[in-house]
């Protein structure tokens, strides 16, 4: 899944997963995790999730892939939620991919206008240290400049599908769906 902050891949992606019996791999979880932990990963990458920045690809690297290549190889599928964020990261993965066998089915984009995605992260309430409206907004200019431009990667490779993720929750869960089936066929 692909998405600025906010627009949803997180109950996207536990949704999807539900519905398809695949795990879903959420880099964002797996951090606050290991913050949680106070493990040394965790402590690195604490300063990163309040500032909103992005952390360094090979710390993300370490982490999340693993856990795809176990899930590929157990579950026949998963869904990766905050993964890829640059295009370093996706060329990584597809590298590691081709090495364990498996690729990209499909990119799930979830779009929707800036002023929502503020709204969102800025009310979410779950007192995250980057649910501020001033992280929030931070947030969006570092996915503009680091994770957008992987729409164009994956546009290349045919992969995109674009779903407008501004709507209530169900009715992006119904679209989401619909496409996806569609794909399944």
């Amino acid at each position: 899944m692909l998405a600025p902050p906010g627009a949803g891949k997180g109950t996207q992606g536990e949704r999807i997963a539900e519905r398809y019996g695949v795990p879903r791999i959420g880099s964002g979880d797996l951090f606050r995790e290991e913050v949680a932990q106070q493990t040394p990963l965790g402590k690195t990458v604490q300063s990163y999730l309040k500032a909103g920045d992005l952390v360094p690809d090979d710390v993300v690297l370490s982490l999340i892939m693993n856990r795809v290549i176990a899930a590929a190889r157990t579950s026949g599928g998963y869904v990766l939620d905050g993964f890829p964020r640059t295009l370093p990261q996706a060329e990584a993965a597809a590298d590691l991919a081709r090495e364990a066998n498996t690729s990209a089915q499909v990119v799930l984009y979830l779009d929707a206008p800036p002023e929502v995605l503020v709204a969102r992260v800025a009310g979410r309430g779950e007192n995250r240290a980057d649910d501020s409206e001033a992280v929030a907004k931070h947030r969006l200019e570092v996915y503009t400049e680091h994770t957008k431009p992987l729409l164009d990667y994956y546009t290349k490779r045919g992969l995109v599908l674009t779903i407008d993720a501004a709507p209530p929750i169900e009715t992006v869960s119904q679209a989401i769906f619909a496409a996806l089936d569609k794909i399944d066929d």
